[in-house]
């Protein structure tokens, strides 16, 4: 069984959350087979380990983990793997994929850019 995490920051306002609780509603819409959870670095609950440790309760064998940040900084190039190595570690039972930030990804850039340029005079 596989499943995607979505990994955000975190914050103390708890309405931060929301847009990558709807990406993974969308995702439940595309395919309401797909096993998807979000996690998050600090400041908002559930973090990494507690996801990841759900996961694998329920079988999952295979574990897409994809940042949502848009910059790549400390916490994607630095922190992120290193909480990576540490799961791999503890359920080497378990695939792990840490795929870049989405930010990286030219269709978000392409759709940014399209969302940014001024609106075209009738």
């Amino acid at each position: 069984m596989k499943a995607t995490i979505l990994f955000g920051h975190g914050s103390r306002d708890p309405v931060w959350r929301v847009p990558i609780d709807t990406v993974a509603q969308r995702m439940l819409t595309i395919d309401p087979q797909c096993c998807v959870r979000c996690s998050f670095l600090e400041l908002t609950e559930p973090d990494l380990a507690t996801t990841t440790a759900e996961l694998v309760a329920l079988g999952v064998d295979s574990i897409t983990i994809v940042p949502m940040f848009l910059g790549v900084g400390r916490h994607a190039r630095e922190d992120l793997p290193v909480l990576v190595t540490a799961l791999q570690r503890d359920y080497p039972q378990i695939s792990f994929l840490l795929q870049p930030s989405v930010g990286e990804d030219a269709r978000v850039v392409e759709l940014l850019a399209q969302i940014a340029m001024p609106a075209s005079k009738p």
